[in-house]
Order: C-alpha cells, then structure tokens, then sequence
C-alpha cells in the first residue's frame, strides 16, 4: 500500500478506506482499552490521531510506543468521535521503525526553553514550533525564486570565495591553505600570499552584488541568492556570520523603479505566506501572543497575521531621509528622550528610530531615500547635491530596516574618485570597473536578508531560531 502524506489524509477525502501513514509520535495516551497516538509526519503543523485497540495489538507494544518513536500504521480512516479533528484513524496494523528511550530522548512534550531547543538544534526540528519555521522558510525560498522567474530575472551563482570585500568593512573569514603554524612570510614579515591556493588573500563572501552587477549589465536583470559571511563578533538577537541573501541587480532601473520592485517584490512573498502557510502561521501566532501575555498591552507585538497583512494593505510611504531626521527632531518621543540614540542629520538611523516611523508617525511601511553619503557605500550613485547618494531602505514594523539597496553609480570617474576617498583598492577593482567603462547604463539593486525576513514572517525573535544550524561567535555545532 502506497504511503499518504498526513496532510492529504486530513482533508477527510479517504473516509472509510484503508490508509498506511508513517512518522513520529508527538504524544500518547490512553487506558487499558484504547491508545491515542498523535503521529506528525512534518508536512503539517496538525496531527493525525491514531486510535490503538489495546487488546488487538498487546500492552507490549505501547510500552514501545513514546514521544519520537518512528511509526508505520495501516488503518481505516473515519470521522472523529471527538472534538479538534475531523478524521482519525482506526489502527489495523502498527509497525515500530525506530524507538524513542523517554528517559534519554532530550525534547519531552513539555515547554522547552528557546535556548535549550538551540542546544538541541538537531532534534528542534521535531518540535511543532520548529517544524512551522522551517516549512515557512521553504515556501518563502520557493516563491522568491518564482517572482523573479516570472519576472524574466535570471538566477546567478555568484562565488562564495572572493578577493574583494564588497561592504568595505574588513569583517571576513579569510580562506586560505597555507600552513597556520609556519606560512611563508614575504620580506617585510608579512604572510606571501602569493604562496596560498589563490595566490592571492581571498575571503568568504559578504555578498554576490558587485558580481552580480556584471550579470545584470549583460543579462538585463539577475538576482542571487545564497548563503553570505560576516566575521562581526556580535552575539546579539539580530546576527549570524553565516546568513543568506538575496541580492537582485537590474540594468536600466533607477531609484524609483528599485523602489516600486522591491515593495512589489515585498508584498508578493507576504501575499504568498498567507496563502500558503496560514496554519503554521496561526499556530506561531498563538505561540507568539501566548509569550507576550504577561508584558503590558503597549509592549506586545502586533498580531501575527495582522501585522502581514498591514504590509500587505498599505501602499509603502516614500521618504528622504533629511524629512524623516527632521520629523523624528519634531516628534514627541524625540522631545521627551525617549530614544536611546542620537537624532541628527548625518547619523545612521537606528532601529528605535526606524520602527517609530513606521509604527508611530506613517503606521505603514516606508522606504527611506538619499542617505548622506559618508554613512553608504562607495558604490551608490551620488547625488546632484554632492552631499547624498541615491541608497533606500525599506522599513517594517517591528523589525525596521528591512531591505537596503541604491542605484549604482555608473560614472567611471565619480565611482573612482568615491573608491579612492573611501579606501577602495582601485587596481583591484579593475574588473568591477569595466562595467562603467564599456556600456555603462544606470542600474540598482538591493538586498535582502533571508533570515530577517523569515523573522518578521514567523513573529520569532532571534534570528537563530530561523536558520537550520546558527553559526555564531563560538559556535558552531551540528
């Protein structure tokens, strides 16, 4: 008999056939008549209740029978006697594919601790929060690679080795094979890298964009995604040295067409969520609301799918950012100290000041527009005012910066007179600079980070809980 999946059965379309199901028990219960089993096979957050006539199959067995034991049973499907589920299953065989030791098995059905499910990563996936969050992120995976599919946007691997840093920040992981102990040393005591796999210093990367832009001044428009590195030891709830992006980059598009994608782009994976994922994400909600109960009204997260569907209901506020500087100087908050970090023209806005746009001032998303230059990168495009560059950041609730991206400065002498101010190896870069060289267009791009954006999506809280196996400062198990 050709196994069902137990989201298929529980559609209730088999009624009064004979079913085969295999997974893991969630839970057991009974008496000495009857057993319930719980079994979930991970393609729902809902289990599938198992009726076990005790006397039919032994007390033997169920001694067996525990949270994570590995089960096939065959039985008839019929409609629930009672209340939560529409069908259950009547067992007519039962077979043990893999048993459970209650007293060594660390995920007891109890509350776990976030923490503890951490330290516990490779078996977190078999609670019913994880497996939400996972599935989340698989169907978020596929709709980013159909919008851009249907879009005309062609996907591009680009290396996860480099010789360039892309940010201008210095924090990478350097990949080399040289010996730790006793590498080569050049004359002036330096380590000859001339000597290593590369013959050159290279680095995991910090993002696809500056190949990614080569793509798209020949393909029209690309977009990447994959896995990116950051050696910033930072241990906080917002990062991870091993994340991944997805980083589209379209020739022929200025500012305001960057800005109509990405909302375009934003919105459709929320519609898509809520299309397709709805019962994992009711079932985070209520995790989520069940979390925050005992924090004060003011305090507590914006319901789960409300607060997707705020994205999805309102049209994204469009802003410089000199307006937003001169609103959050304005406002209340600002007046009454209530903001942790400094307002003025010049700074990097930070979360409290993004989330209170958002949240407070518009109540609607917002993208923020024409950063001072001296705060971005070298690649964006300068502005006429020689003071700002053409950068935007879309802000959501809860979370605030969301999406970062610019138009590309595409004049050869300005992107060279911007690499050289900040410190850019220009020879280096020769190849990044063909591109303004030969064919120049004006083009954009922007980022986004897989795993923020699963966050918001989920309502979890840090973004080690949204990524399979977190690598951290100090560790990285599993």
């Amino acid at each position: 008999m050709k196994r069902l999946k137990i989201k298929e059965i529980l559609t209730g379309e088999q009624i009064g056939q004979q079913v085969l199901v295999k997974g893991w028990v969630r839970t057991k219960r009974g008496s000495k008549n009857v057993n319930f089993i719980a079994l979930n096979d991970g393609s729902t957050i809902n289990n599938l209740q198992v009726v076990a006539d005790v006397e039919k199959f032994g007390e033997e067995l169920f001694k067996d029978i525990n949270t994570s034991t590995a089960l096939g049973i065959t039985g008839t499907l019929v409609e629930s006697q009672g209340s939560g589920q529409k069908v259950e299953l009547n067992a007519t065989e039962i077979v043990i594919y893999g048993k459970a030791d209650p007293d060594k098995y660390p995920i007891q059905p109890k509350k776990h601790s976030l923490e503890f499910l951490r330290e516990n990563a490779h078996l977190r996936f078999r609670t019913a929060t994880f497996s939400a969050v996972f599935r989340i992120r698989h169907a978020m995976a596929f709709a980013i690679h159909n919008y851009f599919n249907q879009k005309g946007f062609y996907y591009l691997h680009t290396p996860i080795i480099t010789g360039s840093d892309a940010e201008g920040a210095g924090q990478m992981f350097r990949v080399t094979t040289l010996d730790a102990k006793n590498p080569p040393l050049t004359e002036e005591g330096d380590v000859d890298f001339t000597a290593d796999f590369f013959g050159k210093s290279t680095n995991l990367t910090v993002s696809g964009q500056l190949e990614g832009e080569l793509g798209a001044t020949a393909l029209g428009e690309i977009y990447t995604f994959g896995p990116t590195f950051r050696a910033e030891n930072s241990n906080t709830t917002r990062h991870l040295a091993e994340f991944w992006m997805i980083e589209p980059e379209m020739a022929f598009y200025e500012l305001k067409d960057n800005m109509d994608l990405a909302e375009d782009f934003l919105k459709y994976l929320i519609r898509y969520a809520l299309d397709n994922c709805m019962d994992d994400l009711q079932f985070l909600s209520k995790r989520l609301q069940e979390e925050e109960k005992n924090k004060p009204t003011e305090e507590r997260s914006m319901e789960l799918v409300e607060k997707l569907r705020f994205v999805l209901e309102n049209d994204f506020e469009r802003l410089l950012y000199t307006d937003a500087i001169n609103i959050l100087l304005e406002s209340k908050h600002y007046k009454k100290g209530k903001f942790q970090f400094p307002v003025a023209w010049g700074v990097d806005l930070q979360s409290e000041h993004e989330r209170y746009l958002v949240e407070k001032h518009f109540k609607k998303p917002v993208i923020l527009i024409n950063y001072p230059k001296d705060i971005k990168a070298f690649y964006m495009k300068l502005n006429d005012d020689g003071k700002t560059v053409a950068a935007m950041d879309v802000l959501f609730p809860g979370i605030g910066e969301i999406i970062g991206g610019s138009q590309r400065e595409d004049n050869y002498d300005k992107l060279v007179a911007r690499m050289e101010a900040m410190g850019v190896p220009v020879e280096e870069m020769s190849w990044y600079l063909d591109t303004r060289r030969f064919g120049s267009v004006p083009h954009s791009g922007f980022g986004l980070g897989f795993e923020r954006f699963i966050l918001f999506v989920t309502g979890m809280g840090n973004i080690r809980d949204v990524i399979a196996f977190p690598r951290t400062p100090k560790n990285a198990e599993f």
